[in-house]
């Protein structure tokens, strides 16, 4: 698998924005947004280390760091991802992955289930509506939706809207009045706050946060969260490996 960097630093953002997790960033994507931060993982020459899924894993264990973030690029497209995924929740370790939502997600959750599946399959505790169960494990996505400045949204795959539950996340990297307008239409349409967390989050440097906020206010986006990509406030907002 095509490494370009292993690092223990926080989540800038997604649902465990704020947490400590190991970073493993893998080389290539099939898009090129406007705004990519990472474009440098996606050049042809860009230099990586090859490394095996159990020397991966072998890293991360190494940390003594719960939270795992697969990403990129676009961690989904690295051969043997799948594999790396069943051995970092066999190690009891919580998994997030950072997707573009260009990349069907569905078999990378085969070992999910129904709750009603769930139920039948073994006894299941209830809480708060969720059935929990630690037979059934998966990765927990944060989707990217690209609007229209970032000039991909036609290679997002909707289908995927229906694979997601409370415990992933779609997020809107907006640049301008039009993509929260399109972005907004979106929610709606799929009836995001009710099927997973969504999140709004600006191109840094193309939007201000507060017109954002005035936004939300305006149109009552109810349970929309804004997040600003916490590393590029503790740090310079290039600093690569944080």
């Amino acid at each position: 698998m095509k490494v370009v960097e292993k690092f223990v630093s926080i989540n800038g953002e997604g649902t465990r924005a704020g947490e400590i997790a190991v970073f493993i960033r893998f080389k290539g994507c099939n898009l090129a947004c406007s705004y990519c931060d990472t474009m440098w993982a996606n050049e042809k020459d860009c230099p990586f280390t090859e490394m095996s899924q159990e020397e991966i894993l072998d890293y991360v264990k190494s940390t003594g760091v719960k939270n795992v973030t697969l990403t990129g690029g676009e961690p989904l497209l690295q051969e043997g991802v799948d594999r790396l995924i069943d051995l970092l929740l066999d190690s009891d370790l919580r998994v997030e992955i950072e997707t573009n939502g260009a990349v069907d997600l569905k078999p990378f959750i085969r070992n999910s289930v129904s709750d009603s599946e769930n139920k039948a399959a073994m006894g299941s505790s209830e809480e708060n509506g969720r059935i929990l169960s630690p037979k059934f494990k998966r990765p927990v996505f944060t989707m990217d939706y690209k609007l229209p400045g970032s000039k991909c949204e036609s290679r997002m795959l909707h289908s995927n809207f229906e694979l997601l539950d409370k415990q992933d996340t779609v997020k809107f990297v907006s640049g301008s009045i039009e993509d929260l307008d399109r972005a907004k239409i979106i929610i709606e349409t799929y009836d995001l706050t009710n099927r997973c967390h969504t999140y709004l989050s600006p191109v840094f440097g193309s939007i201000e946060p507060v017109d954002m906020v005035d936004y939300m206010i305006k149109n009552n986006m109810n349970d929309v969260r804004l997040q600003i990509q916490l590393h590029k406030v503790i740090w310079d907002p290039n600093k690569r490996g944080v």
